[in-house]
């Protein structure tokens, strides 16, 4: 059996950190075993789905390393839905009802204030031949229910929470297509899981009994249902649901300098026995992945342990990966000078100016001036072809008798018009004889 996952945005906007970690963990456990990692768009919502949104969704994923093996749209498969809806009406396990929206809304209400749950009566079952036509005479178009089949309890182990056990008959039969002909999403997705061979589903947890239903439809439309994965729903770092969390997506964590790999270490392992690493491989990710590691609690999202991540990450990148963000002038030997500084790769260009100048020193004491000055006398002297940094300071220790921060301090400030930074044995040669000289000699 291939492995075979999907991920299903509605493009009726753009992704947001929930969305991304459920297409992240549906392609580590396909690409795990060497599966297929699919891509489908459920665009049956016309109104609200946009074609600037289904562009926006392959770039994000795109961007965050996650191909597809193949992409689908829900509007491109209407005739399917329409002929396994008519083979589940003819087989009776689907029903028109026609109860307007004001209706089922007070049935729902009496039945909270006797201390019922509001499940559906299926009166629509009652109704004759002729209490339809007679409706239907007054204008009324029925929307269409999946008849949950009372007799047969549901039950499955998922792959996250363990055996899971539903009373249908606790259950309403869940509404499936609108009076208008629109399809809702619990049958069209299980048709397009059955049809594309989805080998397991990973939700949030929210689906759960969504999953009851699919499971009767899946048995209906005569095949065996998927596994099924529910994940808990991220939480804020306070601990609670977070509107920032709506807002954070793939553009939001682009425009703050985030790594793709950061974001994918940081929500591979989160909600997990795991520790959170900066494995920069998603392979490496992907081969780590299992849902035996994932518990029931919330998954805590926090942007502060993102962004220590990503400086972690960025920490491993080698020039090459970086090259084509850089400033132009930063060669590999630039870039390991100042990568152990940056929390993001953009602040290279902030530390790039510190080597290119002009830089701006604080002033100093008459003092220092002074042995500034005799700094640009040893710095003129010295053979720059070897390890500079180690020879200037030394000469100035024995010159001057200064150590430590006295020695070290007004040089890199001098230097780099900072008080901390780079090692400054790999920064001087980058700054080079001229310009260490004059940046010294400034300080008279």
């Amino acid at each position: 059996m291939t492995i075979t996952t999907r991920f299903a945005p509605s493009p009726t906007g753009t992704l947001h950190v929930g969305n991304i970690r459920t297409a992240l963990h549906n392609w580590l456990w396909a690409h795990k075993y060497g599966g297929r990692f699919l891509l489908r768009i459920d665009d049956t919502d016309a109104e609200r789905s946009r074609e600037a949104f289904v562009a926006a969704i392959r770039t994000d994923l795109a961007w965050l390393g996650l191909m597809a093996d193949g992409e689908t749209r829900q509007s491109a498969r209407f005739p399917l839905y329409e002929a396994r809806f008519e083979a589940l009406r003819d087989a009776g396990r689907v029903y028109p009802a026609y109860e307007t929206a004001q209706e089922l809304d007070l049935k729902r209400k009496v039945l909270l204030g006797r201390g019922l749950p509001p499940v559906y009566d299926r009166a629509a079952l009652a109704l004759t031949d002729a209490d339809r036509a007679a409706l239907e005479a007054e204008g009324r178009r029925p929307h269409w229910r999946f008849r949950l089949d009372h007799d047969a309890p549901i039950g499955w182990h998922d792959l996250i929470r363990g055996d899971q056990r539903f009373d249908p008959r606790t259950m309403s039969d869940p509404v499936i297509r609108r009076a208008d002909g629109s399809w809702l999403y619990m049958l069209p997705s299980a048709i397009d899981d059955v049809d594309m061979g989805i080998t397991h589903v990973v939700r949030g947890e929210d689906h759960v009994s969504n999953t009851a239903a699919q499971i009767q439809m899946f048995e209906a439309l005569g095949t065996t249902p998927p596994a099924f994965a529910h994940e808990a729903l991220l939480v804020g770092s306070e601990g609670k649901l977070s509107k920032r969390l709506g807002s954070l997506g793939v553009e939001a964590f682009r425009e703050a300098g985030y790594e793709p790999a950061a974001i994918a270490a940081l929500l591979a392992r989160i909600g997990t026995s795991q520790p959170v690493e900066p494995i920069a491989d998603i392979r490496l990710l992907a081969a780590g992945f299992d849902f035996g590691h994932f518990g029931r609690a919330p998954a805590r999202f926090d942007e502060a342990e993102l962004a220590q991540l990503n400086a972690r990450i960025v920490h491993q990148l080698d020039h090459e990966a970086v090259a084509d963000r850089l400033p132009a002038g930063i060669d590999a030997a630039g870039w390991e000078a100042i990568r152990p500084n940056l929390a993001t790769v953009r602040e290279a260009a902030d530390w790039w100016q510190v080597v290119e100048g002009p830089v701006e020193a604080p002033a100093f004491s008459a003092e220092d001036a002074a042995f500034l000055d005799a700094a640009a006398d040893a710095a003129a002297a010295l053979d720059w072809s070897a390890d500079p940094w180690r020879a200037l300071t030394e000469s100035l220790k024995a010159m001057t008798g200064r150590k430590g921060k006295a020695l070290f301090l007004p040089l890199r400030q001098a230097l780099t018009g900072r008080d901390h930074g780079p090692d400054m044995a790999a920064l001087l040669p980058l700054i080079g004889r001229e310009r260490a000289i004059e940046r010294l000699r400034l300080t008279v």
